[in-house]
């Protein structure tokens, strides 16, 4: 695995633990941190896309539910939830991934960690997520000024 697809992975991981106990971001990144060997490049990295998404992820799950309309948000598994939230964040709200790139690992990592329907899901939200890109990411721009960061 590609060391930045690594340091996704451990985001997701730590996404998705959040999202199922509720632990404090620092407690899970610091215990994901202890668990897989990364840079401290790569661990701020995927701290970076951990204190990034949480603080908006309401805000990133109403546009995904709006182009994933026939799965309402909380049916959507917390895997691929987690995956679609980590790629919207980074080509639309961070800027610093490219689209295909936050595409490609995304569908990678579903296939990874989600079931068997996970990468074509992912792949299909996202590339829907992508014929809007410039209009969402004004929009997220606009949604996430007043947003207080989470710690």
């Amino acid at each position: 695995m590609k060391p930045r697809t690594r340091a996704r992975s451990v985001a997701l991981q730590a996404l998705y633990e959040i999202d199922l106990s509720g632990h404090q971001i620092g407690e899970v990144l610091e215990a994901r941190f202890n668990m897989v060997e990364l840079s401290l490049e790569l661990q701020d990295f995927a701290s970076t896309i951990v204190r990034g998404v949480i603080p908006i992820k309401e805000i990133l799950d109403s546009h995904i539910a709006e182009h994933a309309p026939e799965w309402p948000i909380d049916q959507i598994s917390v895997i691929d939830r987690n995956l679609l939230r980590i790629a919207l964040w980074e080509f639309a709200v961070q800027q610093t991934t490219p689209l295909k790139v936050a595409i490609n690992e995304s569908v990678e990592l579903a296939k990874l960690f989600g079931s068997d329907s996970s990468p074509r899901f992912v792949n299909g939200v996202l590339g829907s997520l992508a014929a809007q890109e410039n209009t969402l990411r004004q929009s997220l721009q606009n949604s996430i000024k007043n947003t207080p960061q989470t710690d």
